[in-house]
Order: C-alpha cells, then structure tokens, then sequence
C-alpha cells in the first residue's frame, strides 16, 4: 500500500528548492563579479591583490542584503491555504 501523496507539503518542498536554487545562483554570481572585477581592477591598475581582497570581503554584506530581498519577495508570493475545517460553513435558514 503505497500512501497518499500530501499536496501541500509536496508544494512547499517545491517552493523551498526553488528559493534554495535561486538564492545559490544569485550568490554564486555575485562572489563571481567580485572576483572577476577585483581581478580586473588589479591587473588594469597594477595593484594586485588588493581590489580583489576588497571586492571579495564587500560581497559577503552585498549578498547577505540580496538574499533578504529574495527571502521577503518570496514570502509576500506566499498565499495562506485555510483547512478544509476552518473554513466557514454555510448555515441553513429555516424559516425560509
């Protein structure tokens, strides 16, 4: 006997991998242009490690602000589902 599938819980699980994927991607690119640019900025002005290290260390405040970002738009897209039993219940009238 194979059980039943929760959809609720199937969907927050789905919800949560793609917050997951997207904020790794959004690190991953920012950490990558700092570094790339620092490595630029070194090599164009001959300063080597020093814009690279800068760069580097300023994308950790950077990241941690866009991934806060990313978390409170992913909440606001967040619609509260009621459960079958708290949802009101249509009285009967019976003087009609």
């Amino acid at each position: 006997m194979t059980p039943k599938p929760n959809n609720n819980q199937y969907a927050l699980n789905l919800g949560l991998a793609g917050f997951a994927g997207q904020v790794g991607c959004i690190t991953l690119l920012i950490v990558f242009g700092a570094l790339f640019g620092g490595l630029w900025l070194d090599g164009f002005l001959r300063t080597k490690p020093l814009f690279t290290i800068v760069l580097l260390i300023g994308s950790v405040p950077v990241t941690i602000f866009v991934m806060f970002r990313v978390a409170l738009s992913a909440v606001a897209k967040i619609k509260p589902v009621q459960p079958a039993s708290a949802r009101p219940v249509k009285e009967e009238n019976p003087s009609e």
